[in-house]
C-alpha cells in the first residue's frame, strides 16, 4: 500500500529526476543513491528486525510534513526554476520515506539505520544558489592553487584575476574548471569509506572535510598540468577530449589522496583501541 501511494504521488517528480542524471553531469550521482542506501538497509536488516515496532504517530506526522512541502512544490514551483522545483519535489519524497519507514519500523530503528536514511537525501537536487556558490568558491580555490603551483614550475606568467597569461596563450580558470562535479563525487565517496571503514564520528566528519582541499589541489594540479602542456607540447591539447574529459585520471589521483588520509584515520583508530 504504502510503495502504491509512493508512486502515485511521486512517479512524475522521480521520473523526472532519473532523466535528469542522464543529461546532467552534476547529477549523474543520482542513480547509485537508493543502492547504496539499499545496501546499508540489507547491512543492517538483523538488527532492525530486532527492535521493529509500528510507530503511528510520529510516522504520521513526517509523512504529513512531507505531503506539505510536496503540495508547496506544485502551488509555488511556478516561481522556482526547474532545478528547484525538482528539488522540493524530491526532498518531499525522501521525506515521505523517512515518515514511512518511521511508521513500519518505529523511532527505536532510526538511530540504527540513520546512516542509510540521511544518505537518501542526495538523491535531492542541489538549489541554484547553492551550486552557484560551490562553484565560485571552488574557482577560487582553484585559481590560487593554480597560481602556487605555476610559480613552483618556474614557467613565466602574469595573472588577472581567474585568467593566466603564458607564453604564446591565455589560460581563464572558468566555471567548468571549478570541478564541481568530481568534488561531489570525492565527498559522498568519503562518506562512504567512513561509514565502512571508521568508527568514530569525528574521524569521519575530518575525512569528508578533507575531500575539500584535495579536490581544489586536485582542480589546480589538472588546470597546470594541461596549460603546461598547451604551451610547450601542444597547443592543441586544450581544445582535445583530453581537456575536455581528461578528468577521470585526475580523479582517481584525488581519490589516491585520500586513501592516505583515509588510512592514518583508521590506524589512530586502531591505536586507541576502537575496534569493529
Amino acid at each position: 500500500m504504502f510503495n502504491f501511494l509512493t508512486l502515485g504521488l511521486f512517479f512524475s517528480p522521480l521520473r523526472e529526476l532519473i532523466s535528469l542524471s542522464f543529461k546532467s553531469e552534476l547529477y549523474s550521482h543520482i542513480l547509485l543513491i537508493p543502492f547504496v542506501s539499499g545496501y546499508f538497509f540489507y547491512t543492517k536488516r538483523n538488527s532492525l528486525a530486532f527492535v521493529k515496532s509500528y510507530s503511528f504517530i510520529p510516522g504520521i506526522i513526517i509523512t504529513f510534513i512531507a505531503i506539505t512541502v510536496y503540495f508547496i512544490g506544485l502551488q509555488f514551483g511556478e516561481n522556482l526554476n526547474s532545478n528547484d522545483r525538482l528539488a522540493l519535489m524530491i526532498l518531499s519524497a525522501v521525506i515521505f520515506w523517512v515518515g514511512g519507514f518511521i511508521f513500519f519500523y518505529g523511532h527505536h530503528a532510526i538511530r540504527i539505520a540513520a546512516f542509510p536514511i540521511l544518505f537518501l537525501f542526495f538523491m535531492t537536487p542541489i538549489p541554484s544558489r547553492v551550486v552557484e556558490i560551490a562553484i565560485l568558491l571552488l574557482q577560487i580555490g582553484s585559481t590560487e592553487t593554480s597560481y602556487v603551483l605555476l610559480t613552483l614550475t618556474g614557467a613565466p606568467f602574469l595573472r588577472e584575476g581567474f585568467t593566466f597569461h603564458l607564453a604564446g596563450m591565455s589560460i581563464e580558470v572558468a566555471k567548468e574548471c571549478s570541478g564541481i562535479r568530481s568534488s561531489i563525487a570525492l565527498v559522498i565517496t568519503s562518506i562512504i569509506a567512513g561509514q565502512l571503514f571508521l568508527r568514530t564520528g569525528w574521524k569521519r566528519i575530518a575525512l569528508i572535510l578533507s575531500a575539500f582541499p584535495i579536490t581544489i589541489f586536485k582542480n589546480g594540479l589538472r588546470i597546470v598540468t594541461l596549460s603546461l602542456l598547451g604551451v610547450y607540447v601542444d597547443p592543441r591539447i586544450l581544445g582535445s577530449q583530453l581537456h575536455r574529459s581528461g578528468g577521470i585520471p585526475f580523479f582517481i589521483l584525488a581519490l589516491a589522496f585520500l586513501v592516505p588520509v583515509l588510512w592514518g584515520l583508521r590506524r589512530s583508530e586502531r591505536k586507541a583501541g576502537i575496534v569493529e
